[in-house]
């Protein structure tokens, strides 16, 4: 297809190009003079190569060319008058001229093509191949790596301004820029009402609302109030805690035995434990945490309690130490997901699996945000599945980017911005802010004119408690916290910030990240959430990362959930495979072939046997020590080598013992 397109430059003279399927053919100018009989072409040069002058043609040459062309285009904004002058004179020969928008940037590379739906740039419109030129070289230019280049281009269109999105890279907080996606909040389960769940009255009471939430009443339609193990996935905010409250509490008020409620870190097992007892005086609450390994037992625990709130860690400790529990009717485990952590979930999948050997009788309910296979994992569990994908406020995501330094700014603009913003239910906007160490916290809090905190386990309980209450109240804008505590910090935040997306050293996965944005916006509190992920081009924490934050930022927002199970490394199947002896003695195989991930059991036993952990199928008693304080059979066989030699027991497990919080 050959087209013809010329460009007025004025007092009658035109450039010409031409082109043959995409491909420069001619470039030259033409010039229009007035006749007698109108206006006619009177001059026509045609550009030579390289440097050489432009070579002079017959003017008939040139309406030979435009009759050759399929198309013989002009563009439309150029005046009227040489718009008008260009068609008599083609009408002359009865050539018809297409006026159109033409991109300026291809014609100056000698190429035709019209702008169609373009992109703005400096002013004017070109077409989206020369916006993504454009926009290239800036992102190569800004340190962006070539795979989010590449995908950054689908946004170009969509944005519309080649300027605009250069300003996506330079750390823009415009929301109509920014915003990557928006997740809508939808509805749609019938609720039901409190007065038909036939409840203790103290029960009702306590919990304070006339009908269920969607997620509540789907739990209810399965059976949870009739002692059906279930499995519940849903957002969070959504309601999913008071599953587990209403089977538990319900469950101990008719004799059937306390609660247990398994929290995977000990700031949202305190939180559990407050609210536990400020919701349900009529029942006696206590706490079983360990700030360590070597105070896995806990302080203030009450053996009698009703509901026993605590961490995986403080009762997989009562189950290795043999102390028991009482008599137990229901157990919730709160972000059941962890079970796929490559470093949590051997923990958890063993304390399930020795808690279901102690109390085969009790009701379980698993509750998570995210998982990868909800039904695969209802199946491993024996239990029901609930699932609520639905989100009780929208939430908006953005993804911007910047440098470190620019982040602090970037931060303080954004939570500043939200603070200012008041919902249509009263509340004023405020912020989680999650970057990936506890000294970051405590720069990015002292760095920001907005009233912010720094939030982390390096914090007293007295203090984390005391940042919980101000936020609550509203006296604070932010907490910056680690991502480690993502899973279960629990504030009625607005807007959630990614200032960095790690883990300590490792990247978010999907399912952390999904986890965690989950916390921007309330039903009770707001009218929508927002996200917003701030990635620094090219950035990486530690040696080991293999992508860079920028190709991160896309693959978190773009990804699904993925199922990985749970895997094991061999020290994962010895300290399991002993825990397992240290609660059921001989009956550990067993226990073993329950167990979620695979375990090789003759491999365990002989590195526990080499170790002096084991003997003839027996714990020895460096092997209780091992499994009451949680060590690796390697650490612990240096402690049996350390205490053969002389040394006190446990002197020796202090030097042993490590600070193990991920963050």
């Amino acid at each position: 297809m050959l087209r013809v397109a010329v460009k007025p430059m004025g007092d009658g003279e035109y450039q010409v190009f031409a082109s043959r399927s995409g491909r420069s053919v001619l470039s030259g100018e033409m010039e229009i003079g007035e006749r007698p009989q109108g206006p006619r072409p009177t001059g026509f040069r045609v550009d030579g190569d390289g440097d050489a002058a432009p070579e002079p043609r017959d003017p008939q040459e040139f309406v030979e060319l435009a009759r050759m062309a399929d198309e013989l285009l002009i563009p439309e904004r150029a005046s009227v008058r040489d718009v008008g002058r260009f068609e008599r004179a083609m009408d002359a020969y009865q050539l018809d001229v297409r006026p159109t928008q033409l991109c300026r940037h291809c014609l100056l590379d000698g190429e035709i093509n019209e702008v169609d739906s373009g992109v703005e740039h400096s002013g004017e419109e070109i077409c989206v191949g020369c916006g993504r030129r454009e926009f290239r070289r800036e992102a190569e230019y800004a340190g962006l790596s070539r795979e989010v280049r590449e995908n950054l281009d689908s946004l170009l269109r969509d944005v519309g301004s080649v300027g605009k999105l250069v300003d996506l890279l330079e750390g823009s907080v415009d929301p109509e820029l920014t915003r990557f996606d928006t997740v809508e909040a939808t509805e749609d389960v019938d609720e039901v009402q409190v007065t038909e769940l036939e409840l203790d009255s103290r029960l009702e009471d306590a919990v304070g609302f006339d009908s269920l939430l969607p997620v509540q009443s789907r739990a209810v339609e399965a059976g949870v109030l009739d002692g059906e193990d279930v499995l519940v996935v849903s957002s969070t905010a959504t309601g999913k805690t008071l599953i587990g409250e209403l089977a538990g509490v319900q469950n101990t008020l008719e004799g059937r035995g306390k609660m247990l409620y398994l929290a995977p870190l000990v700031a949202l097992a305190n939180q559990k434990h407050q609210r536990f007892k400020e919701r349900y005086p009529f029942v006696d609450v206590t706490l079983k945490v360990g700030s360590n390994r070597l105070s896995a037992g806990g302080s203030g625990y009450d053996a009698d309690a009703d509901v026993v709130v605590g961490t995986y860690e403080g009762f997989d400790h009562a189950l290795r130490t043999g102390r028991g529990l009482g008599e137990v009717g229901t157990v919730v485990v709160d972000e059941v997901h962890e079970i796929e952590d490559e470093s949590r979930g051997p923990e958890l999948d063993g304390t399930i699996t020795r808690l279901r050997h102690r109390y085969p009788d009790a009701q379980w309910v698993y509750l998570s945000a995210t998982v990868g296979d909800a039904r695969g994992l209802g199946r491993q569990l024996d239990a029901r599945v609930v699932e609520h994908s639905e989100r009780p406020v929208s939430i908006e995501r953005h993804l911007t980017f910047a440098s470190s330094l620019e982040k602090k700014d970037i931060v303080d603009r954004l939570v500043k911005r939200e603070f200012n913003r008041k919902s249509s239910k009263g509340y004023r906007g405020q912020s989680i802010v999650f970057t990936n160490s506890r000294r970051r916290c405590h720069e990015l809090a002292g760095a920001m004119d907005a009233s912010a905190v720094a939030y982390h386990a390096g914090l007293s309980g007295g203090e984390r408690g005391e940042v919980e209450r101000r936020f609550e109240e509203g006296d604070v804008a932010a907490v910056v916290t680690t991502a480690a505590l993502g899973a279960g910090v629990d504030f009625p935040a607005s807007q959630v910030v990614f200032e960095r997306l790690a883990m300590g050293i490792e990247w978010l996965s999907v399912q952390e990240f999904e986890q965690m944005l989950g916390r921007a916006g309330r039903p009770d509190y707001h009218d929508r959430g927002v996200v917003y992920v701030l990635a620094e081009p090219d950035a990486v924490y530690h040696g080991s990362m293999e992508r860079t934050e920028d190709e991160v930022a896309l693959d978190l927002l773009r990804g699904d959930v993925e199922s990985t199970g749970v895997t094991y490394t061999f020290a994962d199947d010895a300290e399991q495979t002993l825990a397992n002896v240290a609660a059921a003695g001989d009956g550990y195989r067993r226990l073993n072939e329950k167990l979620l991930g695979n375990v090789d059991t003759e491999r365990a036993v002989e590195k526990l046997n080499e170790e002096w952990l084991l003997r003839d199928d027996e714990i020895t008693g460096v092997g209780e020590v091992a499994a009451e304080k949680f060590l690796e059979a390697e650490e612990a066989g240096e402690m049996a080598r350390l205490i053969e030699g002389g040394a006190e027991p446990m002197e020796v497990v202090a030097e042993l013992e490590v600070d193990e919080d991920p963050d």
